[in-house]
């Protein structure tokens, strides 16, 4: 001892140094060690982690590694499970440690955004499963790719039972290790690689040009058409010349069509298709086979407030707007109209060049209906006289229309 050190300081000394080596003892819960392995039996595996006392593995958690052998003196990555157990030793596991490994790898995919290529082991309604290593993923239902809508739970389960033993791309979306929460999503890996494909196939398509497609899906507004690994939008207007309802009145799910390339937009990636451009347009006909005061039977297609579109031969559509209803005009032709009423009508205009063919009702005589039932066989529908309506508002609402029908922009696919 230094002579100029007193024996109380030098005691304090020695109490530090052997409360630091105690804590460097001590590891904690949930530490990641690297040992060396120094013996193996039936109990489990005995390994030197560097400290005073050798940590066990127990034969359980062996098991769990199924597949993997062990040799003396191999180095492995153990976690501390138990401090100190019952008989008084520093338990570990190596199954933990290689979960730790798989957490870690999880983390660095979800960071990166990589996609991961795994085999679907098990499924139900709720999503599926994916083993990550010696961890379980969890593809939730609303991240499968391509699950159609509306099914009920049995088709449900029979679509996600499907999946089992394929391989699928998946992208890491949330890593949790204290719930033990990995989440993967297939959508989202397939939504990169689509983009990437759309992006491809932007550059390789030209306006005007016709290619081979899917219908890949059907909405309200439009149909989607599967290009090769990436879709276009054939918007409901696109799809013929005449009006259509909705898009499965035409087309199915699978269906293999020619589409016409009318509209790329690079900046916001959308590709704008049409049907009705590869078919004769109607209106070139019109001329041809219409004139002015003729005669003409057609069908009522949709009625609206200020008139009503008739259908046509060879698939147009014209207006019988209500001031050539009736003398006077119904007020409202909503409730004396109906979709699939027989009329026969005079034709009063035709602007083909616009698309346009005005219709009169009330300039047909009720001889001329009544010789043309005789002829034809046709059961006809007659609308009553109304009240009247203002000619200037009639006009007004005429003109309404033309801009309306006019500035109608097609939608196209994000």
């Amino acid at each position: 001892m230094d002579a100029s050190q007193s024996p109380v300081s030098a005691e304090m000394d020695f109490l530090t140094l052997l409360e630091e080596s105690f804590h460097f003892e001590q590891p904690e819960r949930g530490d990641l060690l690297t040992g060396t392995i120094l013996a193996i039996d039936d109990q489990g595996m005995i390994v030197d982690v560097g400290m005073k006392r050798d940590a066990v593995v127990p034969r359980s958690d062996l098991e769990r590694m199924e597949g993997v052998t062990y040799s003396l003196g191999q180095e492995v990555p153990v976690i501390v499970v138990y401090v100190e157990d019952h008989d008084g030793n520093l338990v570990v596991s190596v199954s933990q440690a290689r979960q730790s490994e798989d957490w870690i790898r999880a983390e660095d995919l979800m960071q990166t955004g990589e996609v991961w290529e795994g085999v679907v082991a098990d499924a139900n309604r709720g999503g599926l499963i994916i083993p990550f290593g010696n961890l379980r993923g969890f593809v939730p239902a609303s991240h499968v790719a391509d699950l159609p809508r509306g099914l009920n739970e049995d088709d449900r389960k029979d679509h996600m039972a499907s999946l089992v033993g394929k391989k699928i791309l998946v992208k890491v979306i949330e890593v949790n290790r204290k719930r033990r929460r990995l989440v993967l999503s297939q959508r989202e890996a397939t939504r990169g690689r689509r983009d990437q494909k759309k992006e491809t196939l932007l550059e390789e398509l030209h306006e005007g040009e016709v290619r081979r497609g899917v219908v890949s899906g059907l909405r309200d507004f439009g149909a989607f058409v599967d290009l090769g690994g990436a879709d276009g939008l054939i918007h409901i207007s696109e799809l013929a010349w005449c009006r259509v309802k909705h898009p499965k009145e035409l087309l199915n799910v699978g269906d293999e069509v020619d589409v016409y390339i009318l509209r790329l937009d690079h900046e916001s990636k959308r590709i704008g298709l049409s049907l009705k451009r590869l078919q004769p347009n109607p209106w070139t006909l019109v001329d041809g086979m219409y004139h002015v005061g003729q005669l003409v039977e057609g069908t009522v297609s949709r009625v609206a407030q200020f008139g009503a579109f008739i259908s046509l031969d060879p698939g147009i559509e014209a207006l019988l707007h209500t001031n050539q209803m009736a003398d006077p005009a119904p007020e409202d032709p909503v409730g004396i109209l109906h979709e699939g009423d027989k009329l026969l009508m005079r034709i009063i205009s035709i602007e083909s060049h616009r698309q346009r063919l005005g219709l009169s009702l009330r300039d047909v005589t009720e001889e001329e209906r009544e010789r043309w039932t005789e002829e034809h066989g046709t059961v006809l529908t007659v609308i009553p006289s109304g009240s009247g309506v203002d000619a200037d508002s009639a006009v007004d609402s005429v003109e309404a229309v033309e801009v309306a029908e006019g500035t109608e922009e097609n939608v196209v696919a994000e």
